[in-house]
C-alpha cells in the first residue's frame, strides 16, 4: 500500500481588527485545532460552516487577541487547551503546559514546540514539520517580526535566528495582516534590496484586491526581511554597527518603533 502524506486543511479567515484566525483540520482522525482564539464567536462560526469541532486550542502567548476566547470555546466544545508554559498563568483555562521541544500528537500528525521568546517572555511556535508548515503567533510576519515588549533585544534576534534555521520552504503562518506597513518601512532600512521592492509591489498588489499576504515562504523572508537579516554585514554597516549582529536588530527594531 502506498503510504500517503497526511494533508491538514488550514482554513484562514480574518478576525478582530487585523488578525487571522486559524483553524487546522487532520482529515483522518477529524481532529481540529483553533490556533490562538482572538474571537471566540468567529471561531465557532467557521468551525461549525467547515463541519469542524474544535478538539485543541493551540496558544502561540497570553495577550487577549490571541488567548482571549478560550474559555468560551472550551465551554462549547469541551477542548483541551495547549499554551506556553512560561506564561501558564495566564493562559485562561490551560490544561497542558508547553516547551521547547514537546510534541502536541495531532491525529495522523504532530507539531513540535519551538521556545521564541522576545514579544512575550513565554511566547512559542508550533512546527509541523510533515506539512512545512509553522505557526508562529507574533514572532515573526511577512517583512517584520513582533515587537519587543517583554523580552530583551538579544532574546529576541535569537528566537528570530531558530525560526531562520527551519527548512527555507516552510510556510509561516503569522497572526496578522501587517505586510503593507512592514513593506513600507523594510524598503526604507533596505532600499537595494531588489527581492525586496518586487515583493513590496506584489503586497500593494494583493491588497488592493483585498486579498491576503500571508502565509509567507521562510525563504522569502530570509531574502527580504530586514529583521531576519540583521547579519547581513551590508545591512549592518547601514545601520551603523558594522559586524554586530544584536545592535543591528535593536537598530531595525527601533526604527520600525518610531517609523
Amino acid at each position: 500500500t502506498l503510504m500517503t502524506k497526511i494533508t491538514l486543511d488550514i482554513h484562514k479567515f480574518p478576525c478582530l481588527n487585523d488578525n487571522y484566525g486559524y483553524l487546522v483540520h487532520e482529515p483522518v482522525s477529524g481532529k481540529t485545532a483553533a490556533i490562538d482564539t482572538p474571537d471566540a464567536e468567529k471561531y465557532l462560526a467557521e468551525a461549525d460552516r467547515k463541519g469542524w469541532t474544535v478538539t485543541h486550542i493551540l496558544n502561540t502567548h497570553w495577550h487577549p487577541d490571541h488567548a482571549g476566547g478560550n474559555l468560551r470555546i472550551k465551554e462549547v466544545t469541551g477542548c483541551t487547551i495547549y499554551g506556553p508554559a512560561g506564561e501558564a498563568e495566564k493562559i485562561p483555562g490551560i490544561d497542558v503546559k508547553l516547551s521547547e521541544g514537546d510534541i502536541v500528537e495531532f491525529g495522523r500528525t504532530n507539531a513540535r514546540v519551538m521556545d521564541v521568546p522576545g514579544h512575550t517572555l513565554g511566547h512559542i511556535a508550533y512546527h509541523f514539520s510533515d506539512q512545512d508548515v509553522a505557526f508562529v503567533g507574533d514572532a515573526v510576519f511577512a517583512l517584520g517580526c513582533g515587537r519587543v515588549f517583554e523580552g530583551t533585544m538579544e532574546m529576541m534576534w535569537n528566537s528570530l535566528s531558530k525560526l531562520k534555521a527551519l527548512p527555507s520552504e516552510t510556510q509561516l503562518y503569522c497572526a496578522h495582516e501587517y505586510t503593507q506597513a512592514n513593506a513600507r518601512f523594510a524598503v526604507t532600512v533596505d532600499p537595494q534590496n531588489k527581492a525586496l521592492t518586487d515583493y513590496a509591489l506584489w503586497i500593494d498588489e494583493r491588497r488592493a484586491e483585498g486579498l491576503p499576504t500571508v502565509p509567507t515562504r521562510l525563504d522569502k523572508e530570509l531574502a527580504t526581511n530586514p529583521f531576519l537579516r540583521a547579519d547581513d554585514p551590508v545591512l549592518q554597516a547601514a545601520m551603523g554597527h558594522p559586524g554586530n549582529t544584536v545592535e543591528t536588530f535593536a537598530e531595525i527594531r527601533g526604527r520600525k518603533d518610531r517609523f
